[in-house]
């Protein structure tokens, strides 16, 4: 029996950009710096979760997602709430599976959809389409055929993991999980979370890189790829389009490792000892930093991290204002 192989090609597009992707992660420095930055890598993940749950419909904003994984109460949706406190989970364990396993995706399925589905964990039983809001892009294949195409592809998987370049085939596993849609829900966020847990074991540091967010942002086209490749009956523009997203991305993370080489070591101590958008007194970052000159504070660390766009004040054109604060802002372009 021929073993199955999903239909694509490798295009000159796919190999510039895989050389380029690789060579840029050769001279970041700054992604090896996150294994030693616990707050950069947690604000990935967060940014990666809150993505990957708006593109589907979760209305939570970046800041309740951030509340709910720090524990706080927060006002809103119950199941969205939970969808958060799931992929926290999920994303926890990234280290812990392996993502040419079968068992380890419907074991990471059942955290995903705990408290939110009744078929969490296992395929799906009905009939179901790939939406892009209410428009239908294509109907799924039949709930019968599920289980051997999903062993099919990590049959292909295993096999191909030895001669294609990670960048590919988890591009390639991305768009053939979304067509197979095996479960009843979190298939689009199952997708992406393999789709980073396969280049996370190529390349440790892809576990905190917001690949999510990343796509969230070109959600259009993120379909747009997905349904000209069914029409097309191959996964050909898809890839281009996730090696092209990966690509920018580091782009702009090499926007902020250039930043990182020229920020002085008293800014670097500054940004270690906040979090992402909390506001902060300058007492409260004081008594952070063992500073008693508010001098030494002014000049050496807030006002340069200003200067830098790495900080910013709550009351921007009161600087002296008793009720200011001051936020460590997001590196990477968000907004």
């Amino acid at each position: 029996m021929e073993k199955h192989k999903p239909p694509y090609r490798i295009t000159d597009v796919m190999l510039t950009m895989t050389a380029s992707i690789s060579e840029k992660l050769g001279r970041i420095s700054v992604l090896h710096n996150l294994e030693s930055q616990p707050h950069l890598r947690k604000n990935n993940r967060i940014r990666s979760i809150h993505s990957s749950l708006k593109i589907e419909a979760n209305s939570l904003s970046l800041g309740q997602v951030r509340e709910v994984i720090a524990g706080r109460n927060v006002i809103g949706d119950r199941k969205e709430i939970q969808e958060v406190k799931n992929a926290y989970a999920a994303y926890g364990m990234l280290n812990e599976i392996n993502p040419y396993r079968i068992a380890d995706l419907l074991r990471l399925h059942e955290v995903m959809t705990q408290y939110t589905v009744d078929e969490s964990g296992t395929f799906r039983k009905g009939e179901e389409g790939v939406f892009n809001g209410d428009r239908c892009i294509f109907m799924a294949p039949p709930a019968r055929l599920v289980p051997q195409l999903v062993e099919n592809l990590f049959g292909w998987m295993n096999e191909a993991r030895k001669t294609v370049h990670p960048l590919i085939l988890s591009s390639i596993f991305h768009y053939e999980f979304v067509f197979i849609h095996p479960f009843t829900d979190g298939n689009g966020r199952m997708a992406r979370l393999w789709h980073t847990a396969i280049l996370a074991q190529w390349k440790p540091v892809f576990a905190y890189i917001p690949l999510e967010n990343q796509i969230e942002k070109f959600q259009k086209d993120y379909y747009r790829a997905i349904a000209e490749c069914h029409k097309a009956g191959n996964s050909d523009l898809f890839i281009e389009f996730m090696l092209e997203q990966t690509d920018r991305l580091l782009d702009e993370i090499s926007v902020t490792a250039g930043e990182d080489e020229i920020t002085s070591e008293y800014v670097k101590k500054l940004l270690s000892v906040m979090e992402y958008g909390v506001p902060y007194t300058a007492s409260a970052i004081m008594e952070k930093l063992n500073l008693k000159s508010k001098e030494t504070f002014r000049k050496h660390y807030i006002n340069p991290a200003i200067a830098l766009g790495m900080v910013e004040m709550t009351v921007p054109d009161r600087p002296t204002s008793r009720n200011q604060r001051y936020v460590k802002k997001l590196l990477t372009h968000e907004q």
